[in-house]
């Protein structure tokens, strides 16, 4: 069997299940392009104490590492990242766009946070605070489709640490944009109630990409699970779209 030239590697969000991308991964194995979607460490697990002591470095060596395995099945790859998966996308683009990695997918970067805790947000310095008062953090999932089954995407908890170790990747990310000159689709839910929309202002004025290889698309009844959500045949549709521009694509079979 010959080598398929084309790869797509799809990077979930903070606490999500591989289910939450599912439905885009499959989408995409039905093109002519070999595609992987690593689990980052202490996610997809029956429990979010599986997060408890892993930090944002074992994520991007999860994803480092996949984006190592698939480079030696392909020559080309379109790295596509969800929330703090699009972070990650990021950092791999500053190490890796001048070898194997042709562009980017970032759906809901998550650069300002909702939360007065992440960085940039008013009450960012009391987070150490709360980090040594509180062990655990409550979180929770909305849909701009209340009808929408796809549900159970993500843990209901997260570990403080691992929360706090998640604000630091975006701290750390934001410093690196100046050197990520990839091309890529920015997807955004109009209605994320997850991310504040200065995120795409900061990713914008940070990046040194072109201005002619930055390409937005806004999911209007969206929120931040867009793939799961009353709009995911459109976002799915918009990656694949995406996808045929960069690489030749087979017809969806």
């Amino acid at each position: 069997m010959m080598q398929k030239q084309y790869g797509v590697l799809v990077i979930h969000g903070f606490t999500a299940f591989p289910g939450s991308v599912v439905p885009l991964v499959d989408a995409l194995a039905a093109r002519d392009v070999h595609v992987a979607a690593p689990v980052l460490k202490g996610h997809g697990e029956s429990s979010p104490e599986h997060l408890r002591g892993v930090t944002w470095q074992d994520w991007m060596l999860d994803a480092e590492t996949a984006f190592t395995e698939l480079s030696r099945q392909v020559d080309h790859i379109l790295v596509v990242g969800h929330s703090m998966g699009a972070l990650i996308a990021l950092n791999l683009a500053a190490r890796f766009q001048d070898a194997q990695l042709d562009s980017l997918v970032l759906a809901a970067p998550p650069f300002r946070v909702t939360s007065m805790l992440g960085p940039g947000r008013p009450l960012h310095a009391f987070a150490p605070l709360l980090k040594r008062l509180f062990r655990s953090w409550e979180l929770d999932t909305e849909f701009g489709d209340r009808e929408e089954v796809c549900r159970s995407v993500h843990y209901h908890w997260a570990p403080t640490d691992a929360i706090f170790s998640f604000f630091k990747l975006i701290a750390y990310t934001e410093d690196r944009l100046k050197n990520v000159r990839a091309p890529f689709l920015l997807l955004l839910g109009g209605r994320d109630r997850t991310i504040r929309a200065e995120s795409a202002e900061v990713l914008d004025k940070g990046v040194a990409t072109r201005a002619e290889e930055k390409e937005v698309l806004l999911l209007e009844l969206s929120d931040h699970q867009m793939f799961c959500d009353s709009e995911k045949e459109r976002a799915i549709d918009a990656v694949t779209a995406y996808l045929c521009s960069r690489f030749p694509c087979s017809e969806q079979l």
